[in-house]
């Protein structure tokens, strides 16, 4: 393997080492678990069963997978890169946008607190 000195990023030198690995079915099979070899072969099947144009109800029933994880794969087409739901999630995730009347409702209640078997209420003073 080349050294990572001879690269110019560490994103560079991965995508040479991976193309390295990937072609060696020996190394291949030592680093990647039973899990994560699953996990690949499902998604290239759903691949396929994107490409044979079923849906992604008849894809996740047939694969085990959720119809969440199908989407995702069919945008890794588009994008040419597959991403899971936690990475899309942590740049892509909406900000919750608060009425001022949620902000109102989360101010301090006034009263004196009263313990119910339902939760604690707020009676008048």
């Amino acid at each position: 393997m080349p050294p990572i000195e001879s690269f110019s990023s560490h994103k560079e030198w991965e995508t040479a080492y991976w193309r390295k690995i990937s072609e060696s079915k020996e190394l291949l099979q030592l680093l990647i678990t039973t899990y994560e070899r699953r996990n690949i072969v499902r998604r290239a099947a759903a691949l396929e069963g994107l490409a044979a144009g079923k849906s992604y109800r008849q894809i996740s029933r047939e694969l085990w997978l959720s119809p969440q994880t199908v989407s995702v794969i069919k945008k890794a087409i588009s994008e040419k890169n597959y991403r899971s739901y936690l990475e899309r999630s942590k740049k892509e995730r909406k900000k919750r946008k608060y009425s001022s009347d949620q902000a109102a409702a989360r101010s301090k209640p006034k009263g004196r607190p009263h313990r119910t078997k339902y939760g604690t209420i707020y009676l008048p003073y």
